[in-house]
């Protein structure tokens, strides 16, 4: 279990709390489409992945992304207990869907860069 000191939890609070959700997630999961082409492979009935422009511009992208942004602030809001909080989407993703974890990292640099990307001003090295 990880243990976060009281400046990391401040410091992920406050980045989340910047986050616009609806904007922040669509553009992550396109990133990640896109970018990574054979993640696609788990968004089959998503219907017109064939290119950027219609993945930017695919409706259940868009849904879908601001469902894993919400999805992390469950996370952000139960930091002391993000096991339990996330074993049934564990057991979803792993047991049911067959998402290669390694998929997951993927995600996250997605996440990561575009977070990076849309709070430019306030992110400090």
């Amino acid at each position: 279990m990880v243990q976060w000191t009281d400046f990391e939890r401040a410091t992920i609070a406050d980045v989340f709390s910047k986050i616009q959700y609806e904007v922040v997630g669509p553009a992550a999961l396109a990133r990640c489409l896109i970018v990574y082409p054979w993640t696609q492979r788990y968004f089959g009935n998503f219907g017109n992945l064939y290119n950027a422009a219609a993945i930017t511009g695919n409706p259940m992208v868009t849904k879908h992304g601001t469902t894993i942004l919400h999805g992390l602030d469950r996370a952000v809001k139960n930091m002391d207990d993000i096991k339990a909080t996330y074993a049934e989407l564990s057991v979803l993703h792993s047991e049911k869907l067959h998402v290669d974890p390694d998929n997951f990292k993927l995600l996250a640099d997605s996440i990561t860069i575009t977070i990076t990307c849309k709070l430019r001003s306030v992110l400090n090295p």
